[in-house]
């Protein structure tokens, strides 16, 4: 016995672009869930270890934090030099 051939018009032409469609977007949207899932955990992962860190640890990142605002300030006020002139 020989297969059945479909018909190819034009509505079943549209109706195939639609299923793909539809299943590309439901992808799409499993592997979004999946990154956050995954970002979430990652998250959790980093916040968990971040609790065993030590007071001078703390003391760096407040430094460096400190010394990068006042980059940012600095940057800032040249900018906004350039802008007046």
């Amino acid at each position: 016995m020989g297969s059945k051939r479909r018909s190819n018009t034009l509505t079943r032409f549209f109706e195939d672009i639609v299923d793909d469609t539809k299943d590309l977007v439901d992808d799409l949207l499993d592997r979004a869930k999946d990154v956050e899932e995954n970002a979430k955990d990652a998250i959790k992962d980093v916040t968990d270890d971040d609790n065993n860190g030590s007071a001078e640890d703390v003391a760096s990142l407040r430094a460096s934090l400190a010394a990068l605002q006042a980059k940012v300030n600095e940057l800032t006020a040249l900018q906004a030099k350039s802008t007046k002139a």
